[in-house]
């Protein structure tokens, strides 16, 4: 046993720590043996030809290996039809090309990408390194420690997450050829042609790891030909669904064949290679009249390291067989990155883009990761290169914090669309707007970070505003202000013109819909019964502010929850005309007022009054003489 622990701790050393190199692994001592069977083969090969012709200097008869054939004068008759026959052929051998593998090879010095590359997926990257050990020192942990690598990664997550960018990064670490294929690429209008794709691409990722020591194969958007077999069976309604049915013309292999003939393939990774299976049959055959003790031993099935990640955004439909042991050894999910993983994105990126020295602050950069709540690598890179466009619109070579959130206007709500207003309808707007920011503002427990007038989509004006931290839940207080700021508008445009239009007409939809979540999910109004319990059946799937709404007593506690909040604000706002007035001249003047701009006209109209008392933040008691 002590010499089993210490076996086991020097593998341990050395395939439990960071990622160990090629060269001295045994995919590094594989390739270079099959590296030396090639020269050696290539050598036998040429031996013969080069024999011959040192055979015919030396005889005085030599060979011109450059000169070309000579054609009878009369070719141009055979021409004709040997490109009909030519033609006929490819005709008849295009069913047959259509079963070639699909993919497309990478070698790693090709891939740029690397784990430093990686950004915002510590977890994942220490498992898939750990994944990678194994891979590389397959024969290490196969034979001392008696264990079995991984075979398959399933890489599930949203659209944009990094999947594709991981395995790449993996291929070039790992130092092992990439077949990359879209699982769409498989799909063929030929019968059986999809299943010969599969087959032929597997057949392709065995004979490469077996010239490479080791091979990678991604298989993108896999769920195209790995969906769940029998689907309409497992309907909660199935005589339904089988009635819907409908008849196919032509043929086709069917969702149960593909996914038979792959979960086959990511099983049988080991099938011997043509030339073991011939000498196999001849030792077979030649077994048959040989006695027990002298018949000839046959080759034992390779073992191919081959390691295979596929990736989807929809893996809860894959087929069940696909996710056992042996086939996709281990699920990654790929999450929407938090805010420290934001943070560590946005300082890549920006060591990446040219930008002005005034997003090279640390507070900045804090603000832009609170900012980009619920982005993925892709969009916050996306974000910036918008940025970049508005930058060289601007005159500069390089973004500024004003293009960046003038980017991030434009991508989550829409291009700015300016509009002639009217005077009294500009003017509504902008009190309109001017509302929402003071409610927010009075509320403490949000960032104002852009107020405008400017039409985006359907909407007229807007309001910006986030947490100052990121946070998962909210509080009673933090619920009941979300309802005060969607009120702020209208309560704003009563105030001033003594009555509302159709504007705040969405502002009531969010408000209603926090107004049902406190009331009927969240148990902050009086009863703790949540209708959210009432579970969507095929005849009832009506959204909880739909229950909400259509019961009896909660809809009464929904309306004076709104009527009361409305009152709450109304009184909030007439007691602080002078920051609403000074936020709204501001818009009429500028159209847009963005973050530290916001907060500095609110700070000039004077301190804020909340139940009739005079509250002085403390940058203006600082400033006050």
């Amino acid at each position: 046993m002590a010499d089993a622990g210490s076996v086991a701790g020097s593998v341990a050393a050395r395939l439990g720590g960071a990622l160990i190199g090629v060269a001295g692994a045994d995919v590094g001592v594989a390739r270079e043996r099959a590296r030396l069977g090639r020269l050696r083969v290539l050598a036998a090969l040429l031996a013969v030809p080069c024999a011959l012709l040192w055979r015919r200097i030396l005889v005085g008869d030599p060979f011109n290996v450059l000169a070309l054939p000579s054609l009878p004068p009369d070719w141009g008759l055979y021409l004709l039809p040997l490109l009909l026959v030519l033609a006929l052929g490819g005709a008849l051998a295009m069913p047959l090309f259509a079963g070639r593998s699909p993919h497309v090879l990478y070698r790693p010095e090709q891939i740029e990408t690397t784990f430093d590359d990686v950004k915002g997926l510590d977890t994942v990257v220490d498992e898939v390194t750990k994944t990678l050990n194994t891979f590389l020192a397959y024969a290490l942990y196969r034979d001392r420690l008696g264990g079995r690598p991984r075979r398959g990664l399933l890489f599930e997550g949203a659209p944009g997450t990094g999947k594709t960018h991981l395995a790449k990064a993996m291929a070039r670490q790992a130092g092992v050829p990439f077949l990359f294929v879209s699982a769409t690429s498989f799909q063929s209008m030929w019968y059986g042609a999809t299943a010969r794709k599969i087959r032929s691409y597997f057949k392709q990722l065995r004979k490469t790891a077996r010239r490479e020591g080791g091979a990678i194969g991604f298989i993108e958007e896999i769920d195209a030909i790995a969906m769940t077999r029998n689907g309409l069976n497992s309907s909660p309604m199935p005589s339904v669904a089988r009635s819907l049915e409908v008849a196919r013309f032509g043929s086709s292999e069917g969702t149960g064949g593909v996914v038979n003939e792959l979960l086959v393939q990511l099983q049988s990774f080991d099938t011997p290679p043509l030339g073991d299976r011939v000498v196999n049959a001849v030792a077979g055959a030649v077994n048959r009249y040989l006695p027990a003790g002298r018949q000839i031993r046959a080759r034992k099935p390779v073992d191919h390291n081959i390691l295979v990640i596929a990736a989807t955004n929809r893996a809860d439909n894959l087929d069940p067989a696909l996710l056992r042991p042996g086939r996709f050894d281990r699920r990654l999910s790929f999450e929407l990155p938090a805010k420290q993983a934001r943070r560590e994105l946005i300082d890549y990126f920006l060591g990446r883009k040219s930008h002005l020295p005034e997003l090279d602050d640390d507070a900045r950069r804090d603000q832009l990761a609170g900012q980009t709540f619920g982005y993925t690598p892709v969009m916050i890179e996306a974000l910036f290169d918008e940025a970049l466009v508005m930058g060289l619109k601007h005159g500069h070579d390089g973004m500024t914090w004003s293009d960046v959130q003038r980017a991030r206007l434009d991508s989550e709500i829409g291009l700015a669309n300016p509009v002639p207003y009217t005077d009294r309808e500009r003017r509504t707007v902008a009190t309109h707007e001017a509302g929402h920011a003071t409610a927010a503002y009075l509320a403490g427990t949000r960032t104002l970070e852009v107020l405008s007038i400017v039409k985006r989509k359907g909407s007229l004006g807007l309001l910006a505003h986030g947490d100052p931290e990121e946070v998962w839940t909210r509080t009673r207080g933090e619920m009941y202000a979300m309802v005060d700021i969607a009120l702020g508008g209208m309560c704003a445009e009563e105030l001033w013109f003594s009555e509302a239009g159709t504007g705040p007409g969405s502002d009531l939809v969010a408000a209603t819909r926090v107004a049902c979540e406190i009331v009927g999910s969240s148990g902050m109004a009086g009863s703790l019964v949540s209708l959210a319990a009432v579970e969507n059946t095929a005849f009832n799937d009506t959204n909880l502010v739909g229950r909400v709404l259509a019961d009896p007593v909660t809809r009464p506690r929904v309306d004076a929850l709104l009527d009361e909040a409305k009152k709450r604000v109304t009184a909030d706002l007439e007691r602080n005309r002078r920051v609403v007035e000074a936020l709204r001249d501001a818009l009429l003047d500028r159209d847009e007022l963005i973050g530290d701009e916001i907060v500095a006209v609110i700070e000039r109209a004077g301190p804020v009054t909340l139940d009739d008392l005079r509250v002085e933040r403390a940058a203006e008691a600082a400033a006050r003489p």
